[in-house]
């Protein structure tokens, strides 16, 4: 999947979480989904950074990617 690919299904499957019943107005907005999106991202390059090595910088590199993608929707 490339990163763009993989940067749009985060940002979707973050507007269709099954909400809790707050209010028939509880909706999460494209905005919103996609902080989220960012901040699932931000965790993974985390991980990626804490635990470095070969297998890892390429998976590091890729997530920066999708990183990427996320902040140009």
């Amino acid at each position: 999947m490339t990163p763009k690919e993989k940067a749009e299904e985060l940002v979707e499957m973050f507007m269709n979480i099954k909400q809790l019943k707050l209010s028939d107005y509880s909706v999460i907005y494209y905005p919103t989904a996609k902080q989220c999106a960012l901040i699932a991202v931000a965790e993974l390059l985390k991980q990626c950074w804490d635990y470095r090595d070969i297998d890892l910088e390429a998976s590091y590199d890729y997530w920066k990617e999708v990183e990427q993608e996320i902040e140009k929707l």
